[in-house]
């Protein structure tokens, strides 16, 4: 059986902690910005419920969706 080669390019342990802590803080902005996202969504579900109260129509609560 042949083996492959592979040429793996060697970085410094420095280089990689800073790789990996620039992601995590990448990543971390990104979740902050979805939770935003899903505040104005959930505000603007509220202010619709809210009006579609006041002309009568009711609405039902809808069950949490299980993972």
């Amino acid at each position: 059986m042949a083996t492959k080669k592979t040429n793996e390019i060697k970085i410094s342990k420095d280089e990689e902690i800073g790789y990996h802590k620039g992601a995590i803080s990448t990543l971390v902005n990104e979740r902050n910005e979805l939770v935003k996202m899903v505040q104005i969504v959930d505000s603007l579900i509220q202010a619709h419920a809210k009006k579609l109260e006041e002309l009568g129509v009711k609405l039902q609560k809808q069950a949490p969706v299980k993972k």
